[in-house]
């Protein structure tokens, strides 16, 4: 989900410099949902396993 969040921010750099300021937003959007999205289950993950929940004893 991280690649493709720094793939779209990469595609919203480049349209911005090639002038498609609306192509660039929209991609601009879409790398920002998907990085949010990373970061609330990457902590997700972190609490899980400090918890011990899935851990087979």
């Amino acid at each position: 989900m991280l690649k493709w969040a720094i793939i779209f921010g990469i595609v919203s750099v480049i349209a911005g410099v090639l002038g498609f300021s609306g192509l660039s937003a929209g991609t601009a959007s879409i790398a920002k949902t998907l990085f949010y999205l990373f970061v609330v289950i990457t902590i997700i993950l972190i609490v899980l396993g400090f918890l011990g929940v899935g851990m087979v004893a």
